[in-house]
């Protein structure tokens, strides 16, 4: 069984990919793009101030920057 998500907002997640070593690369609109430190990996985050992401939505996320469901909620 796969271990449930947390309710994040777009504030939580940059905190989390922050610490991952993720950077702002570029804002278009509402979509922040943020690059890791090496440059290989590259998230997408939707940002909508005071919304929880959507399970999916955090799911793909978290599969873009490597890390797992365990690893995230650690973070948080």
């Amino acid at each position: 069984m796969t271990p449930r998500l947390p309710r994040v907002t777009d504030k939580d997640l940059v905190r989390v990919l922050n610490r991952k070593g993720f950077a702002l690369h570029h804002q278009t609109g509402s979509h922040a793009v943020f690059k890791s430190e090496d440059g290989k990996r590259r998230v997408v985050v939707a940002m909508h101030a005071g919304q929880v992401i959507p399970p999916k939505t955090l799911k793909a996320i978290l599969k873009d920057a490597g890390m797992t469901v365990e690893e995230f909620e650690e973070m948080v």
